[in-house]
């Protein structure tokens, strides 16, 4: 790797990262490309500590990245499933209005997912849910057909292969210390050596305000992150779930809520809570790490969004460490489940980018530098819709690197 030469190295082997490579190749295959992981394993954080699940596009506010990139991601990831024999199904998906002050929310949501083209949408009455999902109550759901589940660890091994295939290169092992600007050529020193490229594009996920900062970027934001934490429902209660039970969403609350998950391997997930980790990949409750914390604690914009969603977070830590709060918050979706149906289960960490003011950024934020890009907002959908900002990114790099 010492003194390698490219023509844009993309720091970040996760499902954007690979899928940007990917597409790099097949639109540009003269140029001289690499992948840089700083983990021995791709994919290995955001993208192998999702639920799975190939988002149909109704959430989003339409016009944004969101909602083009997830339904137009949702038909690319179905087709390259299929195309690559990559197991997913489409399950289907209710959002559930459990009162009738919901009803205005779920109308909304309808709207908005018809706007973005979502297909087939229907809002159902209580007979037609019971259909759907047996053991789940509500006045009334919005049923999605078309959402899907699948492993994205596979998706995002697919997307490695064809870019290998292609002649690019992946060096994993290699965490990015320092990028310095010379001469027209960007330098990344790693763990494993030195990497020269023309041009850099930053998809590094939990990290990527750390790599915009090595680039001298002034980005405005930096990643707070937030780990959701999940239940699995023990074999003998799966039946109580089909596909994806989700709620209504909370307009005060900034995620989508606890909810029932079905994955590709069987398993039902039920979560996930919203508490800000500790650290970076702050997987579990104990992980800290003292650098991000007084990072955090120096940011302007955690104070404002503290001040903001102070109540809110309370609650998620509440919920975190005490399963009955957590188990009748369950219990509004499935009401017959109990405590004996849960088992221990995973987490995962959203890297959510924080601006100065305290917001959250809702929708993907992508941003061009000199001779560089920056994807530095891309929780979910990111996944689901990695093959259309991937393909948004190769064309960047292609209108705007020479």
């Amino acid at each position: 790797m010492e003194s390698s030469q490219y023509d844009i190295a993309i720091v970040g082997g996760g499902i954007l990262g690979l899928s940007t490579a990917m597409q790099l190749l097949e639109r540009a295959p003269h140029w001289r490309v690499a992948v840089v992981e700083k983990e021995e394993e791709l994919a290995t954080h955001q993208t192998g500590h999702n639920s799975g699940v190939m988002h149909s596009g109704i959430y989003y506010r339409p016009g944004s990245y969101k909602a083009q990139f997830c339904v137009a991601g949702l038909n690319n990831m179905v087709k390259f499933c299929e195309e690559n024999e990559i197991e997913f199904q489409q399950c289907g998906k209710v959002i559930v209005a459990i009162h009738e002050s919901e009803l205005g929310r779920l109308q909304d949501l309808y709207e908005r997912g018809t706007a973005n083209g979502v297909p087939d949408l229907e809002i159902v009455g209580p007979e037609r849910l019971k259909e759907i999902e047996p053991h789940t109550a509500g006045v009334k759901a919005l049923y999605a057909p078309h959402t899907g589940i699948v492993n994205f660890i596979k998706v995002a091994e697919a997307f490695a292969a064809k870019f290998q295939q292609a002649g690019g290169d992946i060096f994993t092992g290699a965490a990015v210390r320092k990028i310095t600007r010379s001469g027209g050529t960007v330098t990344l020193e790693t763990t494993k050596g030195n990497l020269q490229a023309k041009h850099l594009i930053n998809c590094a996920g939990l990290y990527a305000d750390k790599v915009a900062s090595m680039t001298d970027e002034k980005v405005g934001v930096r990643i707070i992150p937030f780990r959701g934490e999940y239940y699995t429902l023990r074999p003998e209660s799966h039946h109580l779930v089909s596909g994806l039970i989700y709620p209504v969403p909370n307009p005060e609350f900034p995620f989508l809520g606890v909810h029932f998950t079905r994955n590709i391997k069987g398993h039902v997930e039920a979560g996930p809570n919203a508490v800000m980790a500790m650290r970076r990949e702050g997987y579990r409750k104990r992980d800290f790490s003292l650098k991000d914390s007084l990072g955090n604690l120096g940011y302007p914009g955690f104070w404002k969004m503290a001040a903001k969603y102070w109540k809110i977070g309370m609650g998620e830590v509440w919920r975190s460490y005490n399963k009955g709060v957590f188990l009748r918050d369950l219990q509004t979706l499935i009401p017959e489940i109990q405590a004996s149906d849960l088992a221990g289960g995973g987490s995962g960490v959203r890297a959510q980018a924080v601006a100065r003011d305290g917001s959250l950024l809702d929708d993907f934020s992508i941003i061009q530098g000199r001779d560089v890009i920056h994807v530095l907002n891309a929780p979910s959908p990111g996944a689901t819709s990695s093959l259309a900002i991937g393909e948004h990114i190769a064309g960047l790099a292609i209108d705007n690197f020479n």
